[in-house]
């Protein structure tokens, strides 16, 4: 037995790839790195700003500020000439039939609309800090002049058709107009013409006394804002929170550059290092197996790189972005001891720059961490959706807690909607997994849950042709489960391999002793056939299995377990036989698997489970010191032939390895307590 791990170099030169994509997009802007909170000590040195900046006001201090002005914003529109004469004119083209002679009639009517202005049904929204529109007057700008006008004198869209039907019923009230006009497209010619002009409205409100402007005053530079120990305010928050968006908004590095760039190699080279020994002490395997290896590293820069990317350019948008998705991609490959602290990893960007890190990166770590344990159950069709409400609802939780500290903040509910939609994205791109299955050809633990469903096609039809290999082949699930947990396994790869590993057997079950008839004097298979013959037929189930796998679609990994679960040993019983009968030792060749030696740890376990089970059935003592022996030599002689010279399993795995199967035997044949039978009295 041994350890097969790649050189330092093929380990640290992905690495080193990873490290120079963080350092290529890390944002180059310095960062305001101070935390603190309403209600708390500032623990920093006295803060004095380096210029001046505008001081914000507060949300609850504008909705105040707005609701106190009287009338509103006067919206302004723009009187368009081109919509009037492109809809008197399409009347011309309706086919009004054998109601012709109404064209006038409507095209007069259409025109004193016009005349008088038409606007859209819906209504028209400012941002918050110009307040709402008024519903009493508007502007009416035509022929570069504009003039005031009460709301009521012009048309919505609605009330334009009805008068345009009222106008035309006037003259013909024995026609039915609304019909004529829905059927003709009459009414899809009323569209507005009064088009309304967003920049000329807020322009005049900010020239008029009902503006209110976001902010209160300057601050000015060298002027001190907080000292070290004094309490953060409500007041000196408002400062704060002032500093920081000018400052994070317009303040540039001024320091060499080489600095800059120096910090954020040192920075990059951290969270490799990191990565790096997270990866060595929950599951280094992982180094010897390269496709799974530039697998968990590519899963971990795009998350990073995103973090960097829509910090650099949208930083608003951070709570629309599925990070969550990260520990999907990573648990469909790998165990939960290696998703958890590769994922709190990959969230160290937020943490790092972001300007609310630490709330971000604590309310994603939350719902990822939920979330490896609620998709087991939620991770298929329409379930998905539930696992994406679990998802966004531990994340409105944490969020709302972080409002609720920090002395009442108001509930965000635009980050609240952006949260929802990120959580609804985790269902869309999760199907990406099968993109990168293709790509670094890998298995997920959903395919292999899939191809462990015995109702499967293939699984159904080994049942109907060889029923005792396919109750050995359960068997051996269970063993490879116990086992595979015992040492931190692939559990899910050996509870699919354990159930294809024989699969060959369908091709000539009687071959085999476990689907032979159990009725005496039923003929043996072998009966009639030379130890050669027998051990050909019965090594044959390996490559038949191999093409049956392939015919099927089955994937690689599972293939390497139907061509390694005999490795290279020998028939024993046939190859005795013909020793015995007084064969040519040279010329045994026949007598052996032409499989491969078991590699993996997985490959291992299933190979020693499938010997264990199949020659349990022989066992004459079901004995604590029976089993023992029974295992230890069942081991001791897969050893002995070299099958585990290239495994890459410690001498303390194979020890808990045979620990377990021992307890699984015991557990399996357990003595049973004779019944006492009743006894039948004469009378």
């Amino acid at each position: 037995m041994q350890i097969s791990t790649p050189k330092i170099p093929r380990r640290l030169l992905p690495l080193a790839i990873v490290f120079a994509i963080l350092v290529l997009f890390m944002p180059r802007t310095a960062k305001f790195n101070y935390d603190y909170r309403k209600g708390s000590p500032w623990p920093y040195e006295n803060l004095v700003p380096e210029f001046d900046f505008p001081i914000l006001k507060t949300e609850e201090q504008l909705m105040e500020e707005l609701e106190r002005v009287d009338g509103g914003t006067v919206p302004y529109y723009r009187y368009s000439e081109e919509v009037v004469n492109n809809s008197v004119k399409s009347i011309q083209g309706l086919d009004l039939g054998k109601y012709a002679r109404l064209r006038p009639a409507i095209a007069s009517g259409m025109a004193d609309i016009y005349a008088k202005g038409v606007i859209s049904d819906a209504k028209e929204k400012l941002d918050r800090s110009y307040g709402v529109l008024s519903d009493e007057v508007i502007y009416i700008q035509r022929n570069k002049r504009a003039a005031e006008y009460p709301r009521t004198e012009v048309y919505k869209v609605s009330d334009a058709k009805n008068q345009l039907l009222a106008d035309v019923s006037r003259a013909y009230p024995d026609v039915n107009l609304d019909s004529l006009f829905k059927r003709s497209g009459v009414y899809d010619l009323i569209v507005p013409n009064l088009v309304f002009d967003r920049s000329m409205t807020e322009l005049s409100h900010a020239e008029s006394a009902a503006y209110v402007s976001p902010t209160s005053g300057y601050w000015s530079a060298e002027q001190k804002i907080v000292s070290k120990g004094d309490m953060v305010t409500p007041e000196i928050a408002q400062i704060l929170d002032s500093y920081k968006a000018e400052y994070n908004k317009m303040y540039g590095y001024e320091g060499p550059r080489v600095l800059l760039w120096l910090g954020d190699i040192l920075l990059a080279l951290a969270l490799v290092v990191i990565l790096y020994f997270c990866v060595y002490f929950t599951h280094r395997e992982i180094f010897g197996k390269p496709k799974r290896y530039y697998y968990l590293l590519t899963v971990f820069t795009l998350t990073a790189v995103v973090s960097f990317l829509v910090e650099r350019i949208a930083p608003s948008i951070v709570y629309v972005i599925p990070f969550t998705i990260t520990v999907l991609y990573l648990q469909a490959f790998f165990p939960k001891r290696v998703v958890l602290p590769v994922y709190l990893v990959s969230l160290l960007p937020l943490l790092l720059f972001s300007g609310n890190g630490v709330e971000l990166f604590f309310m994603f770590l939350c719902a990822g961490v939920v979330s490896m344990n609620t998709f087991k159950q939620f991770n298929r069709g329409w379930k998905q959706f539930l696992n994406a409400l679990i998802i966004f609802g531990v994340e409105v939780v944490v969020f709302a807690g972080f409002r609720l500290i920090d002395a009442g903040r108001s509930l965000m509910w635009v980050n609240v909607l952006q949260l929802f939609g990120g959580a609804m994205l985790t269902v869309a791109l999760y199907p990406l997994i099968y993109v990168f299955e293709r790509i670094f050809n890998l298995v997920s633990t959903t395919r292999l849950e899939e191809l462990a469903d015995t109702n499967s096609k293939l699984l159904r039809e080994l049942n109907a042709k060889a029923p005792g290999t396919f109750q050995h082949s359960l068997q051996v699930m269970n063993m490879v489960d116990e086992a595979g947990h015992s040492v931190h396994a692939n559990v899910p790869l050996l509870r699919a391999a354990a159930l294809y590993h024989d699969i060959g057997k369908m091709r000539n079950p009687l071959c085999f002793i476990e689907n032979s008839s159990r009725t005496p004097g039923s003929p043996n298979y072998h009966d009639g056939k030379s130890p050669r013959e027998s051990a050909r037929d019965i090594i044959a189930h390996v490559q038949d299995g191999l093409e049956i796998a392939k015919a099927n679609s089955l994937p690689n990994e599972i293939s390497d377990f139907i061509l390694t679960h005999h490795g290279t040993s020998f028939t024993a019983s046939f190859y005795n036989q013909y020793l015995n009968e007084g064969g040519d030792p040279n010329d045994v060749e026949d007598f052996f698997y032409k499989g491969r030696k078991p590699r993996t740890k997985e490959e291992v376990i299933l190979m020693i489970c499938d010997s264990v089970e199949a020659a349990s059935r022989t066992l004459k003592e079901y004995t604590p010191a029976s089993f023992d022996k029974f295992v230890e030599d069942m081991v001791a002689a897969k050893d002995k032939s070299g099958q585990f010279e290239q495994a890459e399993i410690t001498i303390r795995e194979m020890n808990i390895v045979k620990a377990t199967l021992k307890t699984y035997l015991q557990q399996l044949y357990h003595e049973r307590i004779e019944y006492t039978q009743r006894e039948e009295k004469n009378n």
